[in-house]
């Protein structure tokens, strides 16, 4: 069984650079031209996806094969009031260069759309939006040529009650465009849609399921998690690259929502635990507040604990 480690988009060992900087609509709407604006949003877009290039250049030279891409790297790129920003024609060979990087070491890279996101929504509006930002993710992985992105959502809204929602959100998954429907896999959450009710789902829709282990001990239903592992990885079967989880500990209390800086190395080692019968290989996104910093102490954590887990690099466990 191996796992590897993944961190969510800021690399704080490298303070100055990000790929998350912004240009706010308030700011494009005040400039006096197309061509300033369009200038403007160039730049911004530029820095981004040169510094996440040097992310991914530091995620190489640290083993790290395992990382999440910002929903931020093009400033408005889906708002409806910007329609002449071709980003996609200005930044082709960018992307391309980011995309034979990543394919070049084998990196695994996925997305996270924001909580405004939401497919299930009764809003016809918010659905609309919402496919047009899943649309630019997949825009993304395409511009990369990068065959394996993910994106990463909710279920959703539970208004109505959840047996309707989830009735809305498989009527219109199914209504979305299958380059969306390929690339989505469906996270449970930490208030409404517990574990159990999205395996559902994503048996139902033949899609993988993202497990993220604190959502559940905020939120299980009352179901028991160790029954529910080996199904929730076989919805990967189908898919070239294992199962992913995301892991994160509580700020204060184990309920607490708010992520803490770092993992607590004795839950995820009984996490791993949980895992053994199971014995597949899985990916591990890292969701603390340090991002980097925090991947890294957690595996000078594991290795200080349990001496005899073997280390194939810096980041990859075997077990």
């Amino acid at each position: 069984m191996r796992i590897r480690f993944g961190y969510v988009a800021i690399a704080l060992n490298l303070p100055k650079v990000t790929s998350s900087s912004t240009l706010t609509y308030a700011r494009y709407k005040k400039m006096t031209s197309s061509e300033e604006r369009i200038s403007a949003l160039k730049k911004v877009t530029l820095s981004n996806l040169d510094d996440l290039y040097k992310i991914l250049e530091y995620n190489i030279q640290n083993d790290i094969h395992f990382y999440r891409i910002t929903s931020k790297l093009v400033p408005l790129d889906t708002h409806p009031d910007v329609t002449d920003w071709d980003y996609r024609r200005y930044f082709k060979k960018d992307f391309e260069r980011i995309g034979k990087l990543i394919k070049k070491h084998g990196m695994r890279v996925d997305t996270h759309p924001d909580q405004f996101n939401v497919i299930n929504s009764t809003k016809e509006d918010v659905v609309e939006n919402t496919k047009n930002t899943l649309l630019s993710h997949v825009n993304l992985f395409e511009d990369m040529n990068y065959k394996h992105g993910k994106m990463v959502i909710h279920v959703g809204s539970a208004q109505g009650g959840k047996e309707e929602a989830i009735k809305r959100f498989i009527t219109n998954f199914s209504k979305f465009p299958i380059e969306i429907r390929k690339k989505l896999i469906l996270e449970n959450d930490d208030k409404s849609f517990t574990t159990k009710e999205v395996l559902n789902i994503c048996k139902e829709l033949d899609i993988p399921m993202v497990l993220d282990v604190h959502h559940h001990i905020c939120n299980s239903g009352g179901d028991n998690l160790d029954s529910m592992i080996n199904d929730i990885f076989n919805t990967w079967n189908k898919e070239d690259l294992p199962p992913k989880i995301h892991f994160s500990s509580p700020k204060e209390g184990q309920k607490d929502r708010k992520h803490s800086d770092y993992i607590n190395p004795y839950d995820f080692i009984e996490f791993v635990e949980k895992c053994k019968r199971v014995n597949m290989d899985f990916d591990v996104m890292i969701e603390a507040k340090q991002k980097d910093l925090s991947l890294f102490k957690l595996i000078d954590d594991l290795k200080d604990i349990k001496k005899n887990w073997k280390w194939i690099d810096k980041t990859t466990l075997e077990i």
